[in-house]
C-alpha cells in the first residue's frame, strides 16, 4: 500500500485525483498504475485499470489468476468489474468511497454470488493515510477555485479596484495574493490578504500584521521572511480602501466599527489562533479593538516603527505607498482614516486588552 500511495502522490503532482494501484503476484510487484483520465483524455484510465493493463502485459495473459491488487481508494463499478473479469484473487483498498465505491460503500459487486468469479476483499488498509491524501488534494482544489472566484469577483459600482499592473514592478513582494469577498461585512467588496506559512506551525503562533494609513501589506515585506524562517504563520490583510483591496469611492463609507467588523470576520474565517498582533502606532487602536472583541485568539502584541523597519523616504517605499492610488479618487480611505477614532467604549476595552497581551519585541 505504501507503493500505491507513492503512485497516488505522483497522480496528485500531475493534477489528477490522487489514486494509486499496485498488482502483486507471488510476493512480487508486477505492475503499478495511477489515475490519468485527465492527462490521457481517457475516462477509463483509473489507477486500477492502468495497473491491470500493465500486469496483463507483464504476464502475457489477460487472466490475472493468483494476483492481488492494492489500491488507495475503494474501486468503482468499472474497476471492480475489470478485476472480476481479470480473475484477480484479492483486492486490498485503503479509503472507502461513499459516493462511487463498489466494494461495499454504494454497492458490493464482489459479494454478488451469481457472478462466475469471487474476489476476496480487504478494506481499510492504511485508510487514514489514503484518505488524508485525497482530503488534502480536494481541499487545495476548493481553495484554488475559491481564490479564483474571489479574484474575479465583480466590482461594485460604488468602488474602485487598482489594476494589477500598478503593483507589477514593486520589489521584494513575491507572495501570491489571496482574495475574499463573501464576508457579510464586506457586502461584495473584495479584500486582499497575504497568508504565508502553515496553519499548524510548530510554534503555534500566527503574526497578524495591520498596516496604518496610507500603507498596505507591502510595508511588512522586509519582516515577513524572518517570521516565516522562525516558523510562524503570517497573515497581512490590506484594509478595505488600501493596497490591493477594493476602494469605496466615498470617505463616508469608512468608519472604525465597520473596519473592526471586517477584520473580525476575516479572523474568524481564517480561524486564527495563538495570534500576535503586529501593528504600527497608527493601526494599534484597530488591533487592540480586535483583541478586545476576540481575546481568546490573541496572545501577544508587537508595535513596530515602520520608519525604522524600512526607510519611508526611499524611492522603493514611496513607490509602494503610491502604487494602490493611481489618482485622488482612489484615496477616499486615506482621507477618512485621518480623522477616524474609536468610540470611548472601544478605547476602554482596548486599554484592557493591551494589558492582557504579552509584549513582544520587534
Amino acid at each position: 500500500m505504501q507503493l500505491a500511495l507513492a503512485e497516488a502522490r505522483q497522480a496528485a503532482a500531475a493534477g489528477e485525483v490522487p489514486v494509486g494501484a499496485v498488482v502483486v503476484k507471488d510476493g512480487r510487484v508486477i505492475a503499478t498504475g495511477r489515475n490519468a483520465p485527465i492527462g490521457g483524455h481517457d475516462p477509463t484510465a483509473h489507477a486500477e485499470i492502468v495497473a491491470l493493463r500493465a500486469a496483463a502485459q507483464a504476464l502475457s495473459n489477460y487472466r490475472l489468476d493468483g494476483c492481488a491488487l492494492y489500491v488507495t481508494l475503494e474501486p468503482c463499478a468499472m474497476c471492480s468489474g475489470a478485476m472480476l473479469h481479470a480473475r484477480i484473487g484479492r483486492v486490498v483498498f485503503g479509503a472507502a468511497d461513499p459516493k462511487t465505491g463498489a466494494a461495499g460503500s454504494v454497492l458490493d459487486l464482489f459479494a454478488e454470488r451469481r457472478l462466475n468469479h469471487q474476489t476476496a476483499v480487504q478494506p481499510g488498509v492504511m485508510a487514514e493515510d489514503c484518505g488524508a491524501l485525497l482530503q488534502d488534494f480536494f481541499r487545495a482544489r476548493r481553495e484554488t477555485r475559491r481564490a479564483q472566484a474571489q479574484a474575479n469577483h465583480p466590482l461594485r459600482d460604488d468602488a474602485l479596484r487598482t489594476p494589477d499592473a500598478a503593483f507589477a514592478s514593486l520589489p521584494d513582494y513575491p507572495w501570491p495574493p489571496h482574495y475574499i469577498a463573501d464576508l457579510p461585512a464586506l457586502d461584495g467588496l473584495r479584500l486582499h490578504y497575504l497568508d504565508e506559512g502553515a496553519a499548524d506551525t510548530p510554534s503555534g503562533l500566527t503574526y497578524l500584521c495591520l498596516h496604518d494609513s496610507p500603507g498596505w501589506s507591502y510595508r511588512f515585506r522586509h519582516m515577513i521572511p524572518s517570521w516565516l524562517a522562525a516558523g510562524y504563520r503570517v497573515v497581512a490583510p490590506d484594509l478595505v480602501g488600501f493596497g490591493k483591496s477594493d476602494k469605496p469611492k466615498k470617505a463616508a463609507a469608512h468608519n472604525f466599527a465597520w473596519h473592526r467588523q471586517v477584520m473580525l470576520e476575516l479572523i474568524e474565517r481564517l480561524d486564527l489562533g495563538g495570534t500576535v498582533l503586529v501593528v504600527a502606532p497608527g493601526s494599534e487602536p484597530l488591533g487592540l479593538a480586535l483583541a478586545a472583541a476576540a481575546p481568546a485568539r490573541f496572545v501577544g502584541l508587537q508595535v513596530v516603527d515602520m520608519g525604522a523597519a524600512t526607510d519611508p523616504h526611499s524611492q522603493e517605499a514611496e513607490a509602494g505607498d503610491a502604487a494602490p492610488f493611481p489618482d485622488r479618487g482612489f484615496r477616499a480611505a486615506v482621507r477618512a482614516f485621518a480623522g477616524m477614532r474609536p468610540e470611548p467604549q472601544d478605547e476602554a476595552a482596548a486599554a484592557q486588552a493591551r494589558l492582557a497581551l504579552r509584549s513582544i519585541a520587534p
